[in-house]
């Protein structure tokens, strides 16, 4: 019988490592789990060095990094309809490993189809997969495995990325145009500045008139900033640099993130999209066999903004000491009223899947209406300000012209 090496960690987080007999490389993992191990390397013993090299999991050049949104769907997709066409999961993750092409997903899916055939099962395949499947995707894996719904689980799943990626994508895409308009704007002033009015200081000082205060202002910034520009952007990049190092640490980005969500109209999108996307999570996370306590745990676990994890955290634990989710959010403060009634509600009816599910939809009806008018307010606010400042500096330019064109007009 063939000795296999392994190196695997204890169930308190000790490594372990040494030599075990079995007649498959499977059935080693199989052991291993038995004593309570959770093996990260088993390769028959005496392997040469390069066949532990080809050995390398298909999918490790990929490991530490996330699928992107798109690809992460494309495969929850195409595995969720393989598994509803009849194939069990080692076959439909064959299938996703052999397209022809390059990508992460095939990459990936080969390495899981791996460990799947290793013996481990998917949902642990998928968290030792280095970083490439969040916590709640494993998890919402882990709870269709236990009730033998995966298929419907995966299904779910879509339609929960399908919903996130289109709030992220409409909260994008209405900034889009106002960013390319403000840059034009920039680029804009820049050549007035250093090109126009240069030259036209140059014209009317051969006058010899005295100019419109106007026009001085203006040929008095553009000569500090061509005579000082190297400052400016010495300045500029002291304070990028001094406002990332002030991010970088916990105060300061917990100031930050709470300062997004304070921003005029902006921030109250963002609220909103938090909102939306924690609701719907739930939801999709409680409707499946997840407990609330464990669904808030995985989502604080998976939210970026520092500020509004903490105000899960503090949720999650007013919740785990017996409090109900409306009255936790009462008191934490920060959540909607009309939202807390809602919850309320469900818990009374004993339906808090349904009472999440109806206030996500409530909440994403809202964080549309709220994109609309972002959208309808800051292209305007955008325009009127670089039509202000394209407009001033047109004026001053002109008035110093005609001054100097009505100077020298005979008398």
């Amino acid at each position: 019988m063939p000795t296999f090496y392994y190196r695997a960690v204890e169930l308190g987080g000790t490594p372990a490592s040494g030599e075990l007999a079995a007649g498959s490389r499977a059935e080693a993992y199989r052991i291993l789990r038995e004593r309570g191990l959770r093996p990260s390397e088993v390769r028959e013993a005496g392997a040469p060095a390069d066949a532990r090299k080809k050995a390398t999991p298909p999918g490790a050049r990929y490991r530490g990094r996330k699928l992107p949104s798109q690809e992460l769907l494309f495969f929850t997709e195409e595995l969720a309809d393989l598994l509803e066409a009849g194939l069990q999961l080692e076959g439909a993750l064959r299938v996703i490993s052999s397209r022809g092409e390059e990508s992460p997903v095939k990459a990936v899916a080969a390495d899981l189809r791996q460990r799947v055939r290793d013996g481990v099962s998917f949902s642990r395949a998928l968290k030792e997969a280095g970083g490439a499947f969040d916590p709640l995707y494993c998890n919402m894996v882990a709870a269709g495995e236990a009730a033998g719904a995966l298929p419907q689980i995966l299904r779910s799943q879509c339609a929960h990325l399908t919903l996130i990626g289109d709030l992220t994508r409409r909260v994008s895409s209405s900034l889009v145009y106002p960013s390319i308009v403000f840059a034009a704007a920039v680029l804009l002033m820049f050549i007035f500045l250093t090109f126009l009015v240069p030259q036209l200081s140059v014209l009317l000082g051969k006058t010899g008139q005295k100019l419109p205060l106007m026009t001085q202002i203006l040929i008095a910034v553009s000569g500090f900033c061509g005579r000082w520009w190297w400052a400016l952007l010495a300045a500029a990049g002291a304070i990028a640099i001094g406002t990332k190092s002030a991010v970088s640490t916990a105060q300061g980005r917990n100031w930050w993130h709470r300062a997004q969500l304070r921003i005029p109209v902006v921030g109250d999108v963002l609220r909103s999209k938090f909102f939306a996307e924690m609701l719907q999570t739930l939801s999709t996370l409680v409707s499946n066999g997840v407990t609330l306590l464990q669904g808030l745990h995985l989502l604080f676990g998976a939210t970026s903004n520092v500020y509004l994890r903490g105000l899960l955290e503090r949720t999650a634990a007013m919740v785990g000491e017996g409090s109900s989710l409306s009255s936790a959010l009462r008191r934490v403060g920060f959540f909607p009223q009309v939202l807390c009634d809602i919850l309320a509600v469900g818990e009374q009816t004993g339906d808090i899947a349904g009472a999440l599910s109806r206030a996500a939809k409530r909440f994403d009806r809202d964080l549309t209406q709220k994109i609309e008018r972002l959208t309808t307010l800051i292209q305007p606010a955008i325009i009127l300000i670089v039509a202000l400042f394209v407009g001033i500096v047109a004026y001053s330019m002109i008035a110093g012209i005609l001054t100097s064109v009505n100077a020298l007009k005979p008398r």
